[in-house]
């Protein structure tokens, strides 16, 4: 149905008056900026509803990063506690390792004399038997080891090889019931014998006469008699001198310098001469004559 009025003009005229409209302002705008100032108000103007219409997914992004299931949490934190305990792990693993790299400088840092090789040995095994006072170590002939060799650690006398294997060898230590070594009294050279006691923190000198100049606290060292051990090194500390004049010999006792019971690593000596390298078994206690004659 028609119309009967028509009014205004028709929609071609409007869309042409509109073409016309939007070339003229396009020019305005290109050529002399004349819309800037309502364009930053329109921009303005249209700020939040993009701030609102950017809402949801801004909305999903937070929920997918910081929304999790227990499930995943539950794994997180048991990859966590695995983690820690292998960091713990590996921190003891580096205090063992520093503090057997401390063992290692200070006995390398002994007072070894110059001419003297030397070679650093770790314990393999100990000894069960209580009163026998042995040790086994990782060096033996194919490293040169011979029977007899003195052993130090880093404050004295250890032992000596008392037999060699392919690749390890046994110690037996200065406390061990049937090892002696003579020994001197660092203050004014007294002659000592040392001999061992089944105990490691004590060493016993036998026939000592009463006249003998012998101090609590003196350093005994190694006094060189008998070619086992070289001569100057620490052996052990006098701890007890008693002089019972109703006893033939005074009672002296000493303290071994060395660790006996907290040896890890150790230090074998070669000594310049050729001929040491052929030296013969272990010695063991002297006897009463010669215990004698040593003084």
């Amino acid at each position: 149905m028609n119309p009967i009025f028509k009014h205004g003009p028709s929609a071609q005229h409007r869309l042409v008056i509109v073409l016309m409209l939007s070339g003229l302002l396009v020019f305005f705008d290109h050529k002399m900026a004349s819309f800037e100032g309502v364009r930053g108000y329109l921009q303005s103007v249209v700020s939040p509803l993009q701030y609102i219409a950017n809402t949801p997914k801004q909305m999903t992004i937070w929920a997918a990063e910081n929304l999790v299931t227990r499930k995943t949490l539950m794994e997180d934190n048991q990859a966590l506690k695995v983690n820690e305990l292998l960091l713990k792990e590996q921190l003891i693993e580096l205090e063992i390792v520093k503090q057997e790299n401390e063992r290692l400088r200070s006995l390398l840092a002994s007072p070894l004399r110059s001419e003297h090789k030397k070679m650093v040995a770790e314990i393999l095994a100990v000894d069960s038997d209580p009163y026998s006072h042995q040790i086994v170590i990782n060096r033996g002939a194919n490293d040169g080891v011979y029977e007899g060799q003195p052993v130090l650690d880093e404050n004295g006398i250890v032992g000596q090889i008392l037999h060699v294997g392919t690749t390890t060898s046994r110690v037996i230590l200065i406390t061990d019931l049937s090892h002696a070594v003579p020994v001197r009294v660092m203050r004014n050279g007294t002659r000592l014998i040392a001999s061992g006691t089944g105990r490691v923190e004590r060493l016993s000198h036998t026939h000592v006469s009463h006249s003998a100049d012998i101090q609590s606290g003196d350093l005994l060292v190694t006094s060189g008699l008998g070619g086992k051990y070289p001569e100057g090194y620490p052996v052990s500390t006098v701890i007890l001198v008693r002089k019972d004049e109703s006893r033939p010999f005074a009672q002296v006792l000493s303290k071994p310098v060395a660790d006996i019971d907290k040896l890890r690593y150790l230090l074998l000596l070669w000594p310049s001469a050729p001929s040491s390298m052929f030296a013969p078994k272990p010695q063991t206690r002297p006897t009463q004559e010669n215990d004698n004659a040593s003084q």
